[in-house]
């Protein structure tokens, strides 16, 4: 069966991805050029990354899905392999506080981002696989929770506290699309706050974020110092913003404005209308996402389609979350579009079985 090219999704990441390739610039620019003495380092940067996506989406959206069944076994056990090496001190790189990177020059790579994929390939695997034990959550859940978290467990001892609920509860979504009990959900729900807690109390500084995000002004130039620098951006945006590189918080104000607080920068310069065209774009990669899991040809392609778009959704929304204050502080940047090669190939009307 001929397989269709979602040309809607591709058009809308696309679009995603350039425009934030010029809003990096203009968030960057100015510390670019006092840093590196080149204003267009970062966006040089990202542009490299870019091209290897591209090239990596038209490679892997040549390979049949269903390999991805038989090896995601294999796929998992390189992944925690991974994350256990770079635990070990020597090979594992520590940038801002956590040992979650492989530094390779000037660049690095954090396997917890290949776990992200790793881990939902596998999960879409066994759920349809084991379709007919999730009834029962000893024989049919608990084994997928002890893989899930096992993996935030090796996550959070770099530690990588914002990465690692990004998982969590993109495969929680995963196992709610299959069908497990809400009762279950809401039994982990409570178990969970327990856990957070128990997190929060081991790490201090986790502390000073909740505080900070209760009250960023009892630390204004320390806990709070970011989320207060976001707002002042967000604030002054309007309905139509101050114009493209107008941002006065990207001046030394808002740290991580390329990265972490990029939003901040595009409510700042595009105001209310340049929120809602971001949304919207998101809105439809969601939209279509959703429809090529629907019309998925078996149970793996249809939630292997529904844990990445799933994933990246509740990445960008975290994100957000964070930039306008509604969550503390979790290092998650706004990362909209991990290129969907895989979503592209399942988009195939019928029932064929995996073999």
């Amino acid at each position: 069966m001929k397989r269709k090219f979602d040309i809607c999704l591709f058009v809308a990441s696309i679009i995603l991805i350039l425009f934030g390739l010029v809003m990096i610039y203009s968030a960057s620019s100015i510390w670019a050029e006092y840093k590196f003495g080149d204003a267009f380092k970062y966006v040089k940067q990202q542009s490299l990354f870019i091209v290897i996506g591209i090239v990596l989406m038209i490679v892997l959206s040549k390979i049949d899905y269903r390999q991805y069944f038989k090896k995601a076994n294999l796929i998992l056990g390189i992944c925690l392999f991974l994350l256990v090496l770079v635990l070990i001190p020597g090979i594992g790189s520590v940038r801002n506080g956590s040992q979650s990177w492989f530094g390779i020059g000037s660049f690095g790579v954090q396997p917890s981002e290949f776990a992200k994929l790793g881990l939902i390939i596998f999960t879409a695997k066994y759920l349809a696989v084991n379709q007919k034990m999730l009834r029962d959550i000893r024989k049919g859940v608990l084994p997928i929770l002890g893989i899930l978290f096992l993996v935030f467990g090796l996550i959070m001892l770099q530690p990588d506290f914002g990465t690692g609920m990004i998982i969590v509860v993109s495969i929680l979504a995963m196992l709610f699309v299959a069908g497990v009990n809400m009762k279950f959900f809401l039994v982990l729900g409570g178990i969970g706050v327990f856990g957070i807690i128990g997190l929060i109390v081991v790490a201090p500084y986790r502390m000073d974020r909740i505080l900070s995000f209760l009250n960023p002004w009892s630390d204004p130039l320390g806990t709070g110092f970011q989320i207060i620098q976001s707002l002042y951006a967000i604030g002054p945006g309007g309905l139509l913003g101050q114009g493209f590189l107008n941002s006065r918080q990207k001046q030394f104000y808002l740290p991580e404005p390329q990265t972490d607080f990029i939003f901040s920068i595009i409510s700042e310069e595009f105001g209310f209308m340049g929120v809602v065209i971001v949304a919207g774009l998101f809105l439809t990669i969601l939209y279509r996402g959703i429809q090529i899991a629907l019309h998925a040809r078996d149970d793996f392609s249809k939630y292997l389609a529904f844990g990445m778009i799933f994933q990246i959704l509740i990445q960008a929304v975290m994100n957000l979350m964070v930039v306008i204050g509604l969550i503390p502080v979790t290092g998650v940047t706004f990362r909209g579009t991990h290129l969907l090669h895989t979503l592209f190939s399942p988009y195939n009307k019928g029932k064929n079985k995996i073999a």
